[in-house]
């Protein structure tokens, strides 16, 4: 998606977080989802919002909830959820 057409709501998205979880590489996430490494690259950097089928497949590798991966709002850090779960 070119910078001039951004979403007017853009979606968020745990990408680069999950796969660095994962120690995998956009090239090893790309094949999983049958697409090249440089669109993986516009979905981390929210250049490129998925289509819904492409949100399944890349939920389906990581093994989560669509509402676990992307969201309208953005995400706060990891650290800051699990610091605040921690302190219950």
């Amino acid at each position: 998606m070119s910078p001039k057409k951004k979403p007017l709501r853009p979606i968020h998205n745990r990408i680069r977080v999950l796969r660095a979880e994962r120690d995998m590489s956009r090239a090893e996430l790309a094949s999983l989802i049958d697409v090249n490494p440089q669109t993986v690259g516009a979905l981390e950097r929210g250049d490129h919002s998925p289509s819904l089928d492409l949100a399944f497949r890349i939920c389906e590798v990581f093994g989560l909830p669509v509402e676990a991966v992307f969201s309208r709002t953005e995400f706060a850090p990891m650290s800051t959820e699990i610091y605040r779960k921690d302190q219950r």
